[in-house]
Formats: C-alpha cells, sequence, structure tokens
C-alpha cells in the first residue's frame, strides 16, 4: 500500500457573498476532488490545538502526526533547518519577510503594510536585496540568510523569543503598534527601509508596476527544534515536496526525502504537473508515503483574491490531484490518498483563523459509493470529525 497526503494550503474558507454565499472550494470546479469524495470518505478536523496560533507550521506538523503541543518550538526554527543552518542551544531564529511599506509617510511607524510578500518577489532579486541589508546591519549577534521569495532568516546570537506580529495579519494597517518591542529588532527593521527604498532592484520593480521589497519584517521567532524520524514514528519510508523552506524543514527534522521540483515557486504559477510526477516517481522509487504541499491557495488568500483562489483551488484539483490519481492507478499498486488544507486562509479577513478544515480519505482499494462532494459544507454534514488533527495520519495508515 501506497500513501499520498495532498495539502492545500490555506483552500478552506468562509462562504462568501461574492459566491452567492458559498465557498471558493464549494464554488470552485473540482471534478476530481469530487469524484474521490464519491468513492471515499469526507469529514471534519481539527489542526490547530486550542490556545495556539493558527499557522502552516503548527497546522503541517498536526498533519504529519506531530502534535504541536509536545514539537513546536517556533516557525522559523524549520526554515532554518531548510535553509542548512546549523543553530546552537542559545540560537534564536526569526523569519525575515521582504515586505512592502508605503513611503507616502515621513515617519516608518507611521506607514503601512501594503504586501507580506512583495509581490511575491523572485528569489534571486531579494537575494540582492537581503545582501544590501546583510552588509550595513549584519553583526556576529544578527546574522542574515537568504531563503525562497520573500522569506529569509535572521538568527539572534544569545537571543530571546519575542512576542512578534505575523505581516499578514496587519495588512493595510499602520505599523507602529506592531512593531517589535526590543529596541534593536525595531531599529534593524527601520533602518532596513533606508537601506531598500531605494536600492535599484526596488526602482526597477516599481517601474515595471510591481511592489517593491522595502523593507525587513521580523516574526515567528523560536528555538531550535527537537523533532523526530518520521520513518522512525510511522514504519513509513516519507518524502516531502513544496516550495517553502517551513514544509522543507519539517522535512529535514524528521528526516524525510526532501524533493526539489523545477518551477515550484510557492505562487499561483507553481510547476503542478511536476509536483504531481515528482510524487509518483518517489513511490515507484520504494517510498511509502509522499506529502505534497501547495502554497497557491494560501498565497491568494492572503492577496484578497476570490478569483485566484479558485483558480488556485482548480490547478491543485486538475493539474496535480487529477495527475497523482492517473499516475498512481497507471502504476496498479493499491494506496490511499488523503487531500486536505491546514488550515483556512479567509478571503474576508486575508490571514489564517481556526476553524476545523474539510478532508478527503480515498482508498483505491476500498471503493465507496455516496453522492458526496468535497467542500466545507459537506464535510461538516458527513458527521466524521476528527477532534485531535495529529492523529489523522494514524487513520490515513489505519492504525
Amino acid at each position: 500500500m501506497k500513501y499520498v497526503v495532498i495539502l492545500g494550503d490555506g483552500m478552506a474558507d468562509r462562504p462568501l457573498e461574492e459566491l452567492g454565499g458559498m465557498t471558493p472550494l464549494e464554488y470552485a470546479k473540482t471534478p476530481t476532488m469530487d469524484a474521490l469524495a464519491a468513492e471515499g470518505e469526507i469529514g471534519m478536523v481539527h489542526t490547530i490545538p486550542d490556545g495556539m496560533k493558527p499557522g502552516s507550521d503548527t497546522a503541517n506538523l498536526s498533519v504529519l502526526g506531530y502534535d504541536p503541543r509536545k514539537y513546536y518550538s517556533g516557525r522559523s526554527p524549520l526554515e532554518a533547518l531548510s535553509i542548512g543552518v546549523d543553530m546552537k542551544d542559545t540560537d534564536i531564529a526569526l523569519r525575515c519577510n521582504l515586505v512592502t511599506l508605503s513611503e507616502e509617510e515621513d515617519a516608518y511607524e507611521d506607514r503601512k503594510i501594503l504586501d507580506h510578500s512583495s509581490g511575491e518577489i523572485s528569489t534571486e532579486e531579494a537575494a540582492q536585496l537581503l545582501e544590501a541589508v546583510r552588509k550595513e546591519l549584519e553583526t556576529d549577534t544578527y546574522r542574515f540568510y537568504v531563503g525562497t521569495s520573500y522569506r529569509h532568516l535572521l538568527i539572534w546570537d544569545k537571543g530571546q523569543v519575542e512576542e512578534l506580529t505575523q505581516p499578514h495579519d496587519v495588512l493595510g494597517q499602520t505599523i507602529g503598534q506592531y512593531l517589535p518591542e526590543d529596541k534593536i529588532l525595531r531599529d534593524m527593521m527601520e533602518k532596513s527601509y533606508e537601506i531598500l527604498v531605494n536600492h535599484p532592484v526596488n526602482i526597477e520593480r516599481k517601474k515595471k508596476g510591481l511592489n517593491p521589497a522595502n523593507s525587513c519584517w521580523f516574526w515567528g521567532a523560536g528555538t531550535k527544534p527537537a523533532l523526530f524520524s518520521f520513518g522512525e514514528k510511522t514504519g513509513k519510508k516519507g518524502a516531502m515536496i513544496s516550495a517553502v523552506d517551513l514544509l522543507k524543514g519539517i522535512a529535514v527534522g524528521t528526516s524525510m526525502k526532501v524533493i526539489t521540483v523545477d518551477g515550484a515557486n510557492g505562487g499561483l504559477d507553481t510547476n503542478y504537473e511536476g509536483k504531481a510526477h515528482a510524487a509518483v516517481e518517489v513511490l515507484k522509487d520504494g517510498y511509502d508515503f509522499v506529502y505534497v504541499h501547495v502554497e497557491a491557495p494560501d498565497e491568494m488568500g492572503h492577496q484578497g483574491s476570490v478569483e485566484k483562489k479558485v483558480r488556485a483551488i482548480e490547478y491543485l484539483d486538475q493539474r496535480l490531484i487529477a495527475e497523482v490519481k492517473k499516475g498512481l492507478d497507471e502504476e496498479g499498486e493499491p494506496y490511499r490518498m488523503l487531500i486536505l488544507p491546514d488550515h483556512p486562509t479567509s478571503i474576508c479577513i486575508r490571514t489564517h483563523s481556526s476553524e476545523n478544515v474539510p478532508y478527503l480519505l480515498y482508498d483505491s482499494s476500498d471503493v465507496q459509493h455516496n453522492d458526496w462532494h468535497y467542500n466545507e459544507k459537506e464535510a461538516q454534514g458527513s458527521g466524521k470529525f476528527v477532534a485531535r488533527g495529529h492523529e489523522l495520519i494514524d487513520y490515513l495508515f489505519e492504525k
């Protein structure tokens, strides 16, 4: 038996007036997921432990079977694993987003955060900008590392875990009240704006009508993670396919194989077919389990774009899930496929929330016959509910 998790990051949502009271998942044309639902099982799962912040870090740990209450030490330390940073026990890791701030105000604290991803800036452009920041601000205590797109890393030697605000939670708002209390972190953010606002990369981006990446934004502080092997935990040889450092870092921390797919970029135009092909191939190559993560629905939710979020879900269905199913059916070996979001990323608030999310479980060797479609409303109506998200993977593995 082979096992697949396909996770549409932030795919769940709330009913939207512009979609006639439907969610993007309910509105989108998803013939593959609906066909799998009709032959499988749907239900709801609680992926975010009560009292914890709704994030892709806690939620994906949960889906992989690691109780976040025990294993979560912060988001950025997981990304540090992916980048290859060997953290000391006394290090604190912080996410360093390159964000777009408004430029017409005189004082830094009066600016508004317009875009948490700087128009999903390319890694190549971001690396040039971060190098400029590094030359001016890096010390033996504060070290910068390039990640992917707008997502980068700051390591603080002998630091402390600060309560910091996620930039995608305060889009469109004046930043003053959300800046770090730590004076050095706050000063570095302000100085980064001075370094970046007229950088040649940003001048060119503005000429092209693109959002400039004109400031660093620190958040997601945490300590060195202490995960353990997925293989030892489950008895399954596992692989991870994702474009984002967070998921790659979780894979490194749990000793899963990390598969890099050309053209996979975390955006709407990611290489869906490439991810599907890689998933089928790694299972053919002797792996038991593959986790395929797609960031696009989450990014479109943060952008507040109903049209693009619907399109991201349709691409996931028709360009990835359909291709994985086709490839596995052609191989002929039985498989179980679990499809779900990690958390909702609601269009109306442009950020994450903690509501339960719908799951779809399909077993090629135990085909059911029902009338289900895969969406939040019908999954809720199924009566199936997994209260502890980290136990869902045992259900996938039939433990």
